[in-house]
């Protein structure tokens, strides 16, 4: 009977860890996404840059704000899909940036729904350099 209590302890203390914990998980953050597309583009982002970029069809009918909205800060939605997205800008969703391969996969993606190409590397840091701006 000794075990019990110690066990129920444990439990208690192991659900209390998990839900006291960061919600951020990954292998990054958005601080550390911008600093490195600062270095591969050799020149600091541009938040107004980023804000135009962001906000601007590039010789599509798309642009980023079309699904994510414009600010970034609430719940997207997929122009064709209609699919829900969560809000982009790293303070209003705490997971946004933190996952190095989910960055580079929908940044290839979207660029080349947006752009017709992948973007450049000063695009990024603009663009991050917005959504980073948003509080």
């Amino acid at each position: 009977m000794k075990t019990r209590p110690l066990t129920f302890a444990l439990l208690a203390a192991a659900l209390f860890t998990s839900f006291a914990a960061p919600v951020m998980a990954g292998d990054t953050t958005p601080a550390q996404q911008l600093a490195y597309w600062t270095k591969e583009a050799g020149a600091p982002g541009n938040a107004a840059r980023g804000q135009s970029f962001f906000g601007t069809p590039h010789g599509g009918e798309w642009s980023c704000s079309s699904c994510h909205g414009m600010p970034p800060v609430n719940e997207g939605k997929h122009a064709t899909t209609g699919k829900a997205i969560a809000p982009l800008a790293p303070a209003f969703n705490p997971k946004a940036f933190t996952d190095t391969a989910k960055i580079d996969k929908w940044f290839r993606r979207n660029c080349k729904d947006v752009l017709a190409r992948e973007c450049s590397a000063s695009e990024k840091a603009d663009v991050l350099a917005y959504l980073n701006s948003l509080k």
